[in-house]
């Protein structure tokens, strides 16, 4: 089918159209689940930031700004997406491809579709995650794919949308990441120093009295 929608490649369309014609064939239960999961993967992401700094908490001073940069590097990407998507304004797929039904509703004009916000997020956590606690490697990057999949799957975005996405995430974060480690590596140095002397000086005050 010869595609005609303006800015979209023709083999990304009829892959939606596909894509989305057989999440429409699946069992109820699983779009619920699949519905839920788009966004809830967004929270085990924020789980595994909160496992990485635990994680930190015996690790040295750079270990620790690795963790506390992995959802800023992540935040970061986003902001890049945001800029991205409202420049080049490319309006959702499910207004765009007639005669679809998708899953998820489809989100009201002016949140645009290129990039996927959350496919950078998750392309975004999967690396800092790796540069932060690289057992997550394993993993992560796995959990980032279908995260990503899922978007077209609910029929809420172009395929090329969430590839664009992963890529932004991926390219952004390490940057972000190097540019900052240093400063947050001399700041947990100061915060870990002035939290074992408080104690130091709460019992030299003790003995003064």
């Amino acid at each position: 089918m010869h595609n005609e929608i303006e800015d979209v490649p023709d083999i990304s369309a009829e892959w939606y159209r596909e894509i989305t014609e057989f999440a429409r064939t699946t069992p109820p239960w699983f779009q619920d689940l699949a519905e839920i999961g788009t966004e809830a993967v967004l929270l085990i992401f924020a789980a595994l930031f909160l496992g990485a700094w635990w994680r930190a908490r015996r690790g040295d001073d750079r270990t620790m700004a690795l963790a506390l940069l992995a959802p800023v590097a992540m935040v970061m990407s986003y902001l890049v997406s945001e800029i991205v998507k409202n420049t080049l304004r490319i309006d959702r797929p499910c207004r765009l491809v007639h005669g679809v039904v998708t899953i998820a509703g489809c989100p009201e004009y002016g949140d645009w579709s290129l990039p996927s916000n959350h496919a950078t997020l998750a392309g975004a956590t999967a690396v800092a995650l790796a540069i932060a606690w690289r057992r997550t490697l394993l993993y992560v990057p796995v959990l980032a794919a279908l995260g990503a999949f899922s978007r077209v799957f609910v029929g809420v975005h172009f395929p090329h949308d969430v590839l664009a996405g992963l890529l932004l995430g991926a390219v952004v974060a390490p940057p972000a990441v190097l540019a900052l480690v240093a400063p947050a590596t001399w700041l947990v140095r100061r915060v870990r120093e002035h939290a074992a002397l408080r104690p130091l000086v709460a019992d030299t005050g003790g003995d003064r009295r």
